[in-house]
Formats: C-alpha cells, sequence, structure tokens
C-alpha cells in the first residue's frame, strides 16, 4: 500500500497499487516517462504500464487519473491516450440541436459524469430572450431545483451553466422556452469509476461531526451557497496553491464512521506546507471567512454566475467579508484548521451550491 497522509474527512487513507500484469517496469521505461511528463500533454499507454507507477511520477493519485480519463477500472489497453493531470482537458463531443424554436441553435454536451459543470451554448436571435430550467433536478437532491436560469452573454453567443450532482445516475434533461415555445433535451450522465473509503474514524475526530457549532457553520454555508450575483470574472480560472500532488481526488465515494452513510469528497485535497500560500481562483467577492469545527480557517469566494470557490482548513486568512478580491491574490496560508490531520488545502468549486470536479475549471473560462 501507498500510505497518504491528510484529514480523515477528505483525504484518501490508501491507495491499492496496480500490479504489471505483463511487463516489469524497468529504469528505461521509468526514463522515458520522466521525458514525456516533464514537457508533454498526453502519454499513451504501453503493455504492463502499471497505473500507480503514472500516478506517483505525476505527484497524483490512481483515482484522479481514472476520474480525468475517464477508465473504466484501472487496467490500460496497449496505445491508449492518456491525458496527464494538469494539463486542460480536450474538448468533449458536442451536439448542435436546431429544434422548434424559431432563430435558436442550441449546443449540448453529448455526455456527462457525475459531478461535471458544464454549459449549454445559445446561438441565434431567440438566444438573450431564452429561459432555461434542469427539471431532471427534481427529486433529486440539490438546492433550487428546476430553477430558472438567464443565459450570459459570452462573445457571439450566450451560455447557460448547468451542473451534474453527485451520485446522479439517470439522464439529465433540460428545458429552453423562448416566447412559449419549449424544446427540450437529454444528456446521459456517467458514473465516476471510484472505489469506496470505509474511513472508519475514531471518535476523538468524529465527535467534530457533532460540535454544536455545526449548525451555525451549515447555516452559513446554506446562505452563501443561494447567492445570485452577476458574473464577476472574465479571465480562466487558476489553481488554488502551487502544488500538483492530490492525496484525494474529486468526487470519492465513503463512509465516515461504521454503519454511516456513503458520503462523497466534494472537493480535491492539496498537501502542502503550513504556510503555503493560498490564492483566488478568479476575481470575486469575499462572502463568508472565519474559523469552523469542520472546515477550519475558511474563505468562500463569489464568483456571481452562481459560482463559488471554497478553502478549507487554512491557518491564516487574509481578507474580511465584503471584500472584493482579484484573480491570484493571496487570501491565506495552508494550514491544518478543523477537521484535519496535517496541512493541506481542500478546494471547491460550487455551482449554485452543488459541488463540481475543480480541476476542469482550471485554465477554462467556462467549463466545457
Amino acid at each position: 500500500m501507498t500510505k497518504l497522509f491528510l484529514c480523515p474527512v477528505h483525504a484518501t487513507l490508501r491507495q491499492a497499487r496496480v500490479p504489471s500484469a505483463r511487463r516489469p517496469w524497468t529504469r528505461g521505461s521509468l526514463l522515458a516517462l520522466a521525458l514525456l511528463t516533464s514537457g508533454a500533454s498526453a502519454y499513451t499507454g504501453k503493455p504492463g504500464d502499471p497505473l500507480y507507477r503514472l500516478a506517483r511520477s505525476q505527484g497524483t493519485t490512481v483515482a484522479e487519473w481514472v476520474r480525468l480519463n475517464r477508465l473504466p477500472s484501472t487496467e490500460l489497453n496497449v496505445e491508449q491516450a492518456l491525458q496527464l493531470p494538469g494539463e486542460a482537458p480536450a474538448e468533449p463531443p458536442v451536439a448542435a440541436q436546431a429544434g422548434p424554436l424559431v432563430g435558436l441553435t442550441v449546443v449540448a454536451p453529448t455526455t456527462l459524469r457525475m459531478g461535471d459543470a458544464f454549459v449549454l451554448r445559445l446561438r441565434g436571435s431567440g438566444a438573450a430572450q431564452a429561459r432555461v430550467r434542469f427539471p431532471s433536478e427534481v427529486g433529486e437532491d440539490v438546492r433550487r431545483p428546476n430553477e430558472p436560469l438567464r443565459p450570459v452573454a459570452f462573445g457571439n453567443e450566450f451560455v447557460v451553466l448547468g451542473r451534474v450532482v453527485l451520485g446522479k445516475s439517470t439522464p439529465l434533461v433540460y428545458d429552453i422556452e423562448v416566447g412559449g415555445e419549449h424544446l427540450r433535451g437529454k444528456v446521459e450522465v456517467d458514473p465516476l469509476p471510484q472505489p469506496l473509503q470505509r474511513l472508519n474514524l475514531p471518535a476523538s475526530l468524529s465527535s467534530k461531526l457533532q460540535d454544536p457549532a455545526r449548525q451555525a457553520e451549515e447555516a452559513a454555508m446554506e446562505r452563501a451557497y443561494l447567492r445570485r450575483t452577476p458574473q464577476a470574472w472574465f479571465r480562466p480560472f487558476q489553481p488554488a496553491v502551487n502544488v500538483r500532488w492530490q492525496s484525494t481526488a474529486f468526487g470519492q465515494p465513503r463512509i465516515y464512521v461504521v454503519g454511516g452513510p456513503v458520503q462523497y469528497h466534494y472537493g480535491i485535497d492539496y498537501p502542502a506546507l503550513a504556510g503555503t500560500a493560498v490564492t483566488a481562483m478568479n476575481d470575486g467577492t469575499v462572502v463568508l471567512v472565519g474559523q469552523f469545527p469542520v472546515r477550519g480557517g475558511l474563505v468562500v469566494l463569489d464568483h456571481g454566475a452562481g459560482v463559488s470557490s471554497l478553502y478549507f482548513h487554512q491557518g491564516k486568512l487574509l481578507v474580511r467579508e465584503g471584500e472584493r478580491v482579484r484573480r491570484g491574490q493571496k487570501i491565506g496560508e495552508v494550514g491544518t484548521t478543523g477537521l484535519s490531520t496535517g496541512p493541506h488545502l481542500h478546494l471547491e468549486v460550487r455551482v449554485r451550491g452543488e459541488a463540481t470536479d475543480p480541476a476542469e475549471w482550471f485554465n477554462r473560462l467556462w467549463p466545457r
């Protein structure tokens, strides 16, 4: 086992190695991999390549490689092209739909995955007047299901930001209305192929989940999630810490205590030395800052258009509520506060209160 380190609530405690089935890993192949990973944006699998060594060479996890490349398992195929962690993902297939609405063309992803953020692209004379809902959210564990949304101007088109809640397995349905006429579309949703973690937290740690101050902590978070303000960013999002290694990938299902429910890891954990700078992913307004029982030293930024970024477990907080911050501005320092056993940053990006994969926002103005 490759033992990992960080907080029991947000971290992977152990990561299973994937054994080589056909060929031992040689010094020459390690050198070749080092040369590839130093400048290339993709790696082509070869017979017997063990995925865990690729993860270790990139300073990330097997789960992150599986998630990033949408692998059905940890087995690699011959000549399989893999996207390297930290690189901007390739654009996915999209489908253009010119339906019964006059003056409107809709471009939507052909497939999605649990935890994805995405955009519907609206083009034509009717795009600015469109109202968009996601009726498949009704009955799901989401905030404000089927909320009516106005498109945002982006270049020569309009976009509507969507999210796929973790745990969703049924198709996503969108409904677009222009002048009383409706166009409805459907997108299939794929699962995240990650193993279930059983953390079995000791009472000394799990007791923090029952802290009386938790109620106020959760109420403050809900107020932040319900904000609806105009888009405040006009540059791509960037990583919050200068660290590539991830100790826990986004969307990992886990059970915290024996007999407890399955829950998801709503962000990415980045281990770093205490005092490492934490910077704003993009322009926004500080809507919550303080020390909390579970999230520890917390900053929440509202970027507008329903997008917020969250920074947990900080040891030092350098901003105040109501302050406007700029992309790349230092907002705090890595620490080990709250429910944490070692210094790291837990980073989240939420769309209208629901968790999406932070890595899919890096180097992008909008998700795919």
